[in-house]
């Protein structure tokens, strides 16, 4: 789904955003799952990148601390860290709902996901 986990470039690969435009879901349901799975596409990055060594035990306010400083912009961080964090805690009660790690989460689980919503 990635573009070899280079959390500089979009996590979503032109493939993966074909494949949930060619889904027979309303608008407004595509747009939420190409949400949940950019954001979960981050969550993936952070968790498999051994060559970022977190300062803190935070690694995603880390991580969203450092986008930010592309855009000199603390608010950014702050309100995409929100984002995530909240994103992450829906994946991650959907995920032990189905018995899933949130690692393990692909397009059809999320694609269940917002069906649910």
């Amino acid at each position: 789904m990635s573009n070899n986990l280079d959390p500089f470039s979009n996590p979503l690969n032109i493939e993966t955003i074909k494949e949930i435009d060619n889904l027979d879901l309303p608008l407004m349901q595509k747009h939420h799952l190409r949400i949940l799975a950019h954001c979960l596409q981050i969550l993936k990055i952070i968790n498999l990148d051994n060559s970022f060594e977190y300062q803190n035990e935070n690694p995603l306010r880390e991580w969203c601390d450092n986008q930010s400083k592309k855009f000199d912009d603390k608010k950014f961080s702050d309100l995409f860290y929100e984002q995530l964090e909240s994103t992450s805690r829906k994946l991650s009660t959907f995920s032990n709902k189905i018995g899933k790690s949130i690692e393990d989460l692909e397009i059809d689980d999320l694609v269940l996901l917002v069906e649910q919503r």
